[in-house]
């Protein structure tokens, strides 16, 4: 399965792909493959139990669109890794950059001795991000350092110490980010006390809003009312908020929802911020998903696209925000790793090269042209949603709304068996989310859906 495969690009793309690997489909023999339970039998006596995972294969190579296992079987992938490999798990140009960046150093700890890879991706970031105010950033590992890191900032330069979340929201594993996350099983429950003076507020959530014809800014007005009354906007250092949610179902909010949530903080002088984590880089169609609404925050959290599949985050925000931390006050061993950050440079100059916006908008005219008509036949799904390649659908139980994970179990696993990983996620586990790579070609995107639709008409 060597490559390169010129031909399976997308149409009209801005730069022709070399696929190092073919990219189709192709399952062989048991399921999993003796490979892979070799090594589950290994895995059971030296990992922790506590780490789980949704594929029982073992990965041995990926490119494009397709994961290749240990025991040859070829899938496609419709999860990015949760939502990293958006350019690709293998892209030619982050490899070339990370070799000659390990050919110099791997490590000096930008905090003893600086490069200029951090700066000159830092320029980057203030170029890309929403606003044309003055911004820095600094350097972390991942999407929860990054958030964590943006609510100590906020606290520092507003004196306050309330930080608001939102129903459905997921911000990350640690202590503080596990406060801000709203669903208990499997990221809370057993690890308290967790981190105090957080509070939570009500989403804008269409599909399961009791009254149906409650606009975004209505929304946005119900949730301010309960911050003014349960805590008092001059005690808030920060509203947290994912534009598009991740974890808790791929919530689009209502239109007018985000800006005026934004507006409000502006006028309390609280701290808004976008935690970009999994809906950045190109991945909703635009660079930011808060630029759907041309909303500005002070603060946009980063990670996961950012470097292709290297550990690397950030915080970027207002210029004031960032320096009003003393010196030392932020910062960590590996954050703004050297090589993680050339990884970053090049994934962010493929993704503008191969205008990976208009790829991602592609996709999602492929997948609701795919699947409009299949929701009016099969009344299990109860939405579709979402922007770009970051894309859901909720199955609920026909005839009404109540969720129906089992049978969103079921389709995964269907998939999976056909040689396609899908992702499932959602506060009620009944949510299907799609996050293919957004260089993934039109044939096998098409293949995909085929498989999904054949599992959902089989369960659904």
């Amino acid at each position: 399965m060597q490559g390169p495969n010129r031909s399976t690009q997308w149409k009209e793309a801005a730069v022709e792909i070399e696929y190092r690997l073919e990219q189709k489909r192709n399952i062989t023999g048991a399921f999993p493959g003796p490979a892979s339970l070799a090594l589950a039998e290994r895995r059971a006596a030296t990992v922790a139990a506590g780490v789980a995972s949704s594929v029982p294969v073992y990965a041995a190579d990926a490119d494009g669109g397709v994961i290749v296992d240990v025991d040859g079987n070829s899938f496609i992938d419709l999860g990015s890794g949760i939502a990293v490999t958006t350019v690709g798990a293998s892209n030619p140009k982050v490899a070339a950059a990370v070799s000659q960046q390990t050919e110099r150093f791997n490590h000096t700890c930008f905090m003893v001795t600086p490069y200029e890879g951090y700066v000159e991706l830092a320029e980057k970031l203030a170029e890309l991000t929403p606003g044309e105010h003055a911004k820095k950033s600094v350097f972390f590992n991942s999407g929860a350092e990054a958030v964590e890191n943006a609510v100590k900032v906020a606290r520092v330069a507003t004196g306050r110490t309330a930080v608001v979340a939102f129903d459905h929201a997921y911000h990350g594993r640690t202590n503080l980010t596990m406060g801000l996350t709203a669903k208990a099983a499997p990221y809370k429950r057993g690890f308290g006390p967790l981190a105090s003076e957080i509070y939570r507020m009500p989403m804008s959530y269409p599909f399961r809003e009791e009254n149906p014809n409650i606009s975004g800014k209505e929304a946005a007005e119900r949730a301010i009312l309960s911050m003014e009354k349960q805590i008092g906007g001059d005690q808030i250092a920060a509203i947290i908020i994912e534009p598009i949610q991740g974890e808790g179902g791929f919530i689009v909010p209502a239109t007018g929802f985000l800006p005026r949530i934004a507006e409000w903080a502006k006028e309390q002088g609280i701290v808004f911020i976008a935690d970009e984590v999994q809906s950045g880089f190109c991945r909703t169609g635009d660079w930011f998903a808060v630029n759907h609404e041309s909303v500005v925050p002070d603060i946009v959290t980063l990670a996961k696209g950012i470097a292709g599949g290297l550990p690397l985050s950030a915080v970027t925000g207002r210029a004031e925000l960032l320096d009003a931390v003393h010196p030392g006050g932020l910062g960590g061993t590996y954050g703004g790793n050297p090589v993680a950050v050339a990884a970053g440079l090049a994934a962010v100059e493929y993704m503008a090269e191969a205008d990976l916006n208009s790829r991602a908008r592609a996709i999602e005219e492929t997948f609701y042209t795919r699947l409009r008509p299949l929701q009016h036949e099969v009344p299990a799904i109860g939405d579709l949603r979402g922007r770009g390649a970051m894309l859901a659908i909720e199955f609920v139980k026909a005839g009404g709304k109540e969720p129906d994970a089992e049978v969103t179990r079921k389709i995964a696993a269907d998939c999976l068996a056909a040689g396609v990983i899908i992702l499932t996620c959602g506060t009620y586990g009944n949510v299907v989310r799609l996050l293919p790579p957004l260089v993934i070609s039109d044939e096998l995107l098409a293949d995909a859906f085929d498989v999904l639709e054949e599992a959902i008409r089989r369960h659904a």
